[in-house]
């Protein structure tokens, strides 16, 4: 399917957006400078990428991104936090889609998405808020760490949803694009 923009498109996006902001409020975990284990509120917009693509994707997660900005709690009002942490953090999730509906495509896609926001998430650690390492840990180690500590949960629990919910959601596109 050619990545032709369709109101379907725009409204399942709209749809997502709000599943994930919502799904978002259930923390389940939350770190004390920022960060969380939720009920997988990534997985809406992973679903997305995956079913049109990384095109359609990025934009849906960088909005999202956006969203958890201007909706979600303030850690850092620093530039480099607003963009690592929410634009370019969230956004990465768009990456989902490069790979295809094949879940283990679908699935390396996530993996890659997830992987770059905690990369994404790190360096805003390393930037904004190595004064919270403590006295002697490289603020590198301790944004590692930190960031490790929430987004490895998440990522196990919100690849496990998607494997749980492939098979409704995906694999019916992935064989309907496979005939045409």
């Amino acid at each position: 399917m050619k990545n032709k923009l369709t109101v379907k498109m725009l409204v399942e996006g709209g749809v997502m957006l709000a599943l994930a902001y919502v799904l978002s409020l259930v923390v389940i975990f939350q770190m004390p400078s920022g960060g969380s284990i939720t009920a997988v509120s990534m997985l809406p917009i992973l679903i997305y990428a995956v079913r049109y693509g990384a095109g359609p994707g990025l934009f849906v997660a960088i909005v999202y991104g956006t969203l958890q900005f201007i909706l979600g709690p303030k850690w850092s009002f620093h530039p480099v936090s607003i963009l690592f942490d929410y634009v370019l953090g969230f956004g990465f999730l768009g990456l989902a889609g490069l790979f295809g509906k094949k879940l283990l495509n679908a699935t390396l896609g996530i993996v890659l998405g997830i992987a770059l926001r905690f990369a994404s998430s790190v360096i805003s650690g390393v930037v904004v808020f190595a004064s919270y390492a403590p006295e002697g840990q490289d603020p590198l180690l301790y944004s590692l760490i930190y960031n490790a500590s929430y987004m490895l949960p998440e990522m196990l629990l919100t690849t496990l949803a998607f494997a749980f919910v492939y098979k409704r959601l995906i694999q019916p596109l992935a064989a309907a694009e496979a005939v045409n």
